[in-house]
């Protein structure tokens, strides 16, 4: 199971700090083994790609759009993933998710655990 958390209401320029906590079976012991990814989706929009970090973490990679910006960590002894949003504006508002798969990617496809999602509202 994976749940996101920390979404809310941020002003522009503003900066929010997300969670996803993974669980249960598939990932208790297991964490470090998956790849883990942020996806979002605005309204009116299909979801796309935020930022993806690999198991052990060496591999780290953003979208454009959120490069300089936001900046996705894990912590393996817990189980949780992070995206730190920083310099927020109107065009970041969307659903967060996050995601868990076996192979580094930026591709939807290759993930195959998702969460409920979380709103990220960014005003002015």
């Amino acid at each position: 199971q994976l749940v996101e958390s920390g979404g809310g209401l941020v002003q522009a320029g503003g900066s929010l700090r997300l969670s996803c906590a993974a669980s249960g079976r598939t990932f208790n012991g297991y964490f470090n083994t998956y790849t883990m990814g942020w996806f979002r989706r605005a309204p009116g929009k299909e979801r796309e790609f935020v930022a993806a970090i690999s198991g052990r973490g060496g591999n780290i990679r953003y979208a454009d759009s959120v490069k300089g910006r936001f900046t996705v960590s894990r912590d393996n002894t817990k189980n949780v993933m992070f995206l730190q949003m920083n310099s927020l504006n109107a065009e970041d508002t969307a659903v967060y998710y996050c995601a868990a798969g076996g192979r580094f990617s930026d591709r939807q496809i290759e993930y195959d655990y998702w969460g409920q999602g979380t709103q990220v509202t960014v005003s002015g």
